[in-house]
């Protein structure tokens, strides 16, 4: 499907672009799709996204805490998990099960990382599974290193999300809402750091920190860090590392973007074998995503962690 597919000759007037993107930055559903070039950068929709970069040069007026610092650490910590462990792992392959409180809760925390929501997400990563390194995958580095690692994100093609791919997950009206309304979650954890650092403030001065300063360092900061490890295995991972598995795309496991990204830098052998809930499929291949699930799995939280099957584990690569 790509119904933005078929440029307009009689694009809107800019005042009506600029109505329909700030519309969009509140929810996602309230202006019809655009219907011209899919691929260029819709600057006006993106703005935010700018202004998140932009936002982190406040370190330069609000200093240095290390408060404010491992702040930022366990917020880039917990979303990460929330990303790989759910949005990916959970919400796009389905590698284990859990109830459906935990389910929202963990698509709550995943939102908090300003990488929309979950059926979007999910949507787009299952594409990128069908159409792995071919022209119609929009993230791909065959077009190119930023087009892969960022600019797909900003463009009218990037926006939808396909409800037709992720009609399991598009049953719980909870999903949809966060999908609809992604920016709620950031702008609650954005509010709450502020509150938290200006308390803190008054109450425990010898900390350092106040409300500006732990907002640019647990908010913009960490979510900043956090969407550009995230992509990296977009626009590296497809490029730099060793190939143990001989897939149809052009996939890598790279241990450097493993340890970053908590496991999903075993790339090759993710796209070997999506179905699985562990990604580093040998011993000595950390995986802290995969322990994290199975910490949850001795609480109860989650179940059936989708192993590797012993049949696929040692297929090697394909001679040169």
């Amino acid at each position: 499907m790509a119904p933005d597919s078929s440029p307009d000759s009689h694009p809107l007037p800019i005042w009506r672009r600029a109505l329909r993107a700030v519309a969009l930055w509140f929810d996602t559903s309230a202006a019809p799709a655009d219907t011209g070039d899919p691929d260029r950068v819709a600057w006006l929709r993106v703005l935010p996204f700018v202004g998140l970069h932009l936002a982190c040069l406040g370190v330069i007026w609000v200093g240095f805490s290390w408060f404010a610092f491992w702040t930022a650490v366990v917020l880039y910590a917990a979303r990460m998990f929330a990303i790989t462990g759910f949005y990916h792992r959970y919400f796009s392959h389905k590698a284990f099960r859990t109830s459906r409180p935990v389910q929202f809760a963990f698509a709550v925390l995943g939102a908090a990382s300003v990488q929309r929501g979950p059926l979007w997400w999910a949507a787009h990563h299952r594409h990128h599974h069908r159409h792995a390194d071919t022209d119609q995958d929009v993230h791909s580095p065959r077009h190119g290193f930023w087009r892969s690692h960022m600019i797909w994100f900003l463009t009218p093609r990037g926006f939808r999300t396909d409800l037709e791919a992720v009609r399991d997950l598009a049953r719980f009206p909870e999903l949809r809402l966060l999908d609809r309304f992604d920016i709620l979650v950031p702008v609650l954890l954005a509010a709450g750091l502020y509150a938290l650092g200006a308390w803190l403030e008054g109450a425990y001065p010898g900390l350092g920190t106040n409300g500006p300063q732990l907002l640019i360092w647990g908010f913009f900061v960490s979510t900043v860090v956090l969407f550009h490890v995230t992509v990296t295995i977009n626009s590296l991972a497809h490029r730099w590392g060793s190939r143990r598995f001989a897939t149809r795309d052009d996939s890598r496991n790279n241990a450097l973007l493993a340890l970053l990204t908590f496991g999903e830098g075993w790339h090759n052998n993710h796209h070997h074998y999506p179905g699985s809930a562990r990604q580093g499929f040998a011993w000595y291949e950390l995986d802290l995503t995969y322990l994290g699930l199975r910490l949850m799995a001795l609480l109860g939280l989650v179940s059936d962690l989708r192993p590797v099957p012993e049949a696929l584990r040692h297929v090697r690569r394909e001679a040169a």
